[in-house]
């Protein structure tokens, strides 16, 4: 029994290490121009969704916020809670809704007020922008009637 056990988590662990090697050399290979490794990626966030003055959803945003190469990225990186909570007031103060979709946030007003923000904690010169990589509805709504 034990050596089945051993057996499986051999094998287990070498499927993890190769498939790390892949994704390590396809980073390598698709990461052609730019800064390499200039960003500061937040964890998921639920930004509300407000239709007609009611709450009606959340939709969990992953932001990655880019740095110019003159940024230390280190010790920006370890002010990502800061980044989430201007995140979170921001968007709690007035939401990122899309009256046409309860599914989605506006993309381009969440960058905004974000890199304005994020500026804020960094300082002038050190944000080159904000990104939505990806966004996840709590829920998944219809269309509202017009």
């Amino acid at each position: 029994m034990l050596r089945r056990v051993l057996m499986i988590a051999a094998a287990a662990s070498a499927v993890a290490s190769a498939s790390q090697a892949s994704e390590a050399k396809g980073k390598e290979e698709g990461e052609g121009k730019g800064d390499v490794g200039q960003y500061v990626d937040l964890l998921p966030v639920g930004l509300p969704i407000v239709y007609k003055d009611r709450l009606v959803n959340y939709v969990f945003v992953y932001v990655r916020i880019n740095l110019t190469s003159a940024a230390n990225v280190s010790k920006w990186r370890e002010k990502e809670p800061f980044f989430r909570d201007a995140l979170v007031r921001v968007a709690h103060r007035t939401p990122f809704s899309l009256p046409s979709d309860l599914s989605k946030i506006d993309t381009q007003r969440l960058s905004a007020s974000l890199t304005a923000e994020a500026a804020r904690i960094v300082g002038p010169g050190q944000i080159r922008s904000v990104v939505v990589t990806q966004q996840a509805p709590l829920h998944r709504y219809i269309q509202p009637a017009a």
